[in-house]
């Protein structure tokens, strides 16, 4: 029978506060494990299945001698990626050649390495590299796409001799000898590890983890402190990979980094640390962006971070409690069913530029509790102007998770046990504190600017305001009559990559975090009137008001788009002979803002959302084998 993976009740809600502990992070990967056995188990069903099959065999050998060394490229960062990609692709190759199935083979050869395991198989070549996922690379191997791999006792003594090129070549015999002396040469250190192409045969290092002419391993990286450790894998053989970057800083300068970071991480999250030791597979060093740093996390590879260069410990540190929490949460969402479809498509999230999806807010509203404690615990060990900016980031980042958890609570459509896990991580962002408990009242002011003003701006570029109901409204308001009921609120999809707003408007926002208060908000309103495309213009005007508390400040935050659509439509554009006087800004929110009796303007259709967590009983919306050890194993997802 397959027992399905379950949650603990404790555990969910814990891990839906933004920690959940080593075991949580435990069960979480063998979740992911599962899930990643299912999709080989797909994929060899599918037309595709005859192309990995005699590397699936190989693991499941490996498996039956050396399980952990099968785990651990399961595990991998490469190994979900992998599966994800070939049960995708698997219909469109259906004669093997090309197929993105063959390169498990790169995986099983690692396991088989792992596990001093002998076997002879064709493994796939890329512009003249040979990469095996978690070991290395081979350089050189030749304009061949394939190339095969022999591992075990000394295979340059036995049969096949170089030019042999794919799955034939050595004989059944053969094969047969080198199993049985597998185990003999491992414990003699006689395991070597050969790649054969026509003409050449590259042996790798006996121990594959040092460099040679040919061969660059994938470092691994150490770090203790306290009795705690962190092993991980700098990934740099993994083509499907974004570009790799070792150029700038290479596995030293990762390795000098990595302690100091860890030592910070152990000594200040001691609980988060423990997590990211039972849970970090790798990372994987990208490019950097053109200013600053940047960083990400595969829904597919768990544990794995994608980094450019931090340059320091406590960047490092941030990054990867950010990003841990990505990891965190997708596996979660393989168990649980947090929300449903029906809600808004694309909603704010403050903390980015562009509109994101029901799933994309929920991530960054979890990643950022990792921020916020790091954040909270950097504002209270810094002195001077390193403390005011630890501050200041505390401050925004609490901002940002309200905001966020808002957004969702009233957006999204949240299965029970998405309302659960909202209501969990809302008390972890009340039990952070907030900036104003030291009288900061200051930095409190500068904060809500700011916040006001982004979202303001954002709604310029995203939300979408039909002609129809903008004509309408600069009718009412010549005739002086009510607004009445505001047309419906939509947001666009962003199409492709999305930059910032735009320098204007992040040096306004520069500006708040030394201003005592916000500028007058009749002088904004003026601005407005005299630049009335320029967003920082209205950014302003929405901080202002807020901050002075004049009615109206809700449309202007929150309808930004329709206030500014109106203003146009009523003065016309500047220079035109037949342009009425321009409205006041003000005056216009305020007038926008005089709901009609009965339901509020600013509610949405009422959406059926599950009971209160009271006496819930834990529903994990995706149950996963337990028992799918063998990447051949008949295994099914059920529920």
């Amino acid at each position: 029978m397959i027992e399905p993976h379950v949650i603990p009740d404790a555990v969910f809600d814990s891990l839906a506060g933004g920690e959940g502990g080593p075991e949580a992070v435990l069960l979480l990967r063998r979740v992911r494990r599962s899930r990643n056995l299912l999709l080989l188990r797909h994929i060899l069903d599918g037309p595709c299945g005859p192309t990995a099959r005699e590397a699936a065999e190989l693991l499941a050998r490996v498996e039956r001698t050396a399980p952990t060394a099968v785990e651990s490229v399961v595990d991998g960062p490469s190994f979900g990626t992998w599966a994800s990609r070939a049960a995708r692709d698997c219909p469109e190759h259906r004669r093997g050649e090309g197929c993105t199935a063959r390169d498990l083979a790169a995986l099983a050869v690692v396991a088989a390495v792992r596990a001093s395991v002998a076997t002879e198989i064709s493994v796939p070549v890329y512009e003249g590299m040979l990469r095996l996922p978690g070991l290395g690379t081979a350089v050189q191997t030749g304009n061949e796409d394939a190339a095969l791999v022999v591992t075990g006792a000394d295979p340059g003594t036995t049969a096949g001799a170089a030019g042999c090129a794919g799955p034939s070549g050595p004989g059944m015999a053969a094969r047969r000898a080198r199993r049985q002396s597998d185990a003999a040469a491992a414990a003699r250190g006689e395991y070597v590890v050969e790649i054969r192409v026509p003409g050449r045969v590259l042996r790798l290092p006996r121990d594959p983890s040092r460099e040679s002419r040919d061969w660059l391993p994938v470092a691994v990286l150490q770090a203790e402190h306290k009795g705690l450790t962190l092993s991980l894998p700098l990934e740099t053989a993994d083509r499907q990979l974004p570009a790799l970057d070792t150029a700038r800083a290479g596995p030293a300068a990762w390795q000098g980094l990595l302690q100091p970071t860890w030592e910070l991480l152990v000594e200040s999250h001691p609980r988060r640390a423990a997590e990211l030791a039972a849970g970090l597979s790798g990372i994987v060093p990208i490019p950097a962006p053109a200013r600053g740093v940047t960083s990400a996390t595969s829904r597919q590879a768990f544990g794995t971070v994608l980094a450019s260069w931090p340059a320091e410990p406590e960047r490092l540190a941030l990054t990867l409690l950010h990003e841990f929490q990505h990891s965190k949460l997708s596996a979660l969402m393989d168990l649980v069913t947090l929300y449903e479809p029906g809600g808004r498509p694309w909603l704010y999230a403050p903390w980015r530029p562009d509109p994101r999806p029901p799933g994309g807010l929920l991530q960054g509203i979890y990643a950022h509790l990792g921020d916020l404690a790091f954040w909270r615990d950097r504002s209270g060990k810094r002195r001077g102007p390193e403390q005011a900016d630890a501050a200041w980031w505390f401050a925004r980042i609490r901002a940002h998770t309200e905001r966020g958890l808002e957004e969702a609570l009233e957006h999204v459509r949240l299965s029970r046990l998405g309302e659960r896990f909202l209501e969990c991580a809302a008390e972890a962002v009340d039990s952070a504190g907030s900036v104003g408990d030291d009288g900061d009242e200051r930095l409190s002011r500068a904060v809500a600017r700011v916040a006001t003003g982004g979202e303001a701006a954002w709604r310029l570029r995203w939300a979408v305001v039909g002609a129809a109901d903008v004509r309408r409204l600069a009718d009412l308001w010549r005739a002086a009559r009510p607004a009445g009921r505001l047309p419906e609120d939509e947001v666009g999809a962003a199409a492709g990559p999305v930059e910032g707003p735009g320098p204007e408007l992040g040096q306004w926002a520069a500006r708040q975090r030394g201003a005592e208060r916000a500028g007058s908000m009749r002088a904004a309103a003026d601005a407005v009137v005299a630049r009335p495309h320029r967003v920082e213009r209205w950014a302003e005007l929405a901080a202002s008001a807020a901050e002075e508390g004049m009615t109206g400040t809700d449309v202007l935050r929150h309808r930004t788009e329709l206030v500014k659509a109106v203003f146009l439509e009523l003065a016309g554009e500047p220079g035109t002979p037949s342009r009425d006087p321009a409205p006041d800004p003000l005056a216009l929110a305020a007038w926008l803002a005089v709901e009609p009796p009965g339901r509020g303007r600013f509610e949405v259709s009422e959406q059926p959302q599950g009971a209160r967590h009271a006496g819930l009983v834990q529903n994990t919306g995706v149950s996963m084998s337990q028992n799918a050890r063998s990447p051949l194993a008949n295994t099914s997802a059920t529920g």
